[in-house]
């Protein structure tokens, strides 16, 4: 009994560290972490210590705080007060801003406008999203930013800023009338028409509204 005892402790310490390694191998393959640098919230719950991110999942920083978020061969930083959403190979910044280091072609994107590496050499850019503005600075290697429509290259050392949506299908045409107006402007003219006609127009108005309702214009003439 004592020998199987010892036999099965052994097999337990020798197994421990096997699943251990096991488990980093796979968090270095494909897992993504994230870290927080002051008040930070992972889905809506505060986090305080180096934690598993998921794809679809959303962060956010609060003032004077940051959070890294460290996936293979990337690394996100969430600057303060900015809410971002992790999709894996992108990140969606809602709001403030990110600074991007890769050398797996990770893309960002707010709204409309995408910012994606233009090599699979290391690259490292910062997007940020205030106020329907994107502005986005090329820190190392070039970036092909896109806005659905047309994409354009930022050199390195170069920025760009763009709406976060395309306004143009909301813009009035111009002089086009909404139909509330011109129906105001229709009547506008019917009523200086019918004062232009003279008294006569008013009084036949005031006959056509009368009648069906007979009345008394004389007290002679029935």
């Amino acid at each position: 009994m004592k020998i199987a005892h010892y036999v099965l402790c052994w097999m337990m310490i020798v197994s421990v560290p096997a699943s251990l390694f096991a488990a980093d191998s796979g968090a270095a393959s494909g897992a993504a972490m994230v870290r927080p640098y002051g008040a930070a919230w992972l889905n809506g719950t505060s986090v305080q210590q180096a934690s598993a991110i998921f794809p679809g999942d959303l962060v956010q920083t609060g003032d004077r705080a940051a959070l890294k978020i460290r996936t293979s061969g990337s690394s996100v930083t969430v600057l303060s007060d900015s809410l971002v959403k992790f999709d894996g190979a992108a990140v969606g910044v809602e709001q403030g801003s990110v600074q991007m280091f890769t050398s797996k072609g990770m893309l960002a994107h707010a709204g409309i406008v995408t910012a994606t590496p233009a090599s699979s050499a290391w690259t490292e850019f910062q997007l940020t999203h205030v106020n329907g503005m994107v502005t986005i600075v090329a820190l190392k290697g070039d970036l092909q930013v896109s806005d659905g429509s047309q994409t354009t290259t930022v050199p390195q050392g170069q920025q760009t800023t763009q709406k976060d949506s395309d306004e143009t299908a909301q813009q009035p045409v111009p002089g086009a009338v909404p139909p509330a107006k011109k129906r105001k402007k229709k009547a506008i003219i019917i009523l200086a028409s019918a004062g232009a006609a003279g008294g006569g127009a008013v009084a036949a108005a005031v006959a056509l509204s009368g009648a069906g309702a007979p009345r008394v214009i004389s007290p002679v003439t029935p």
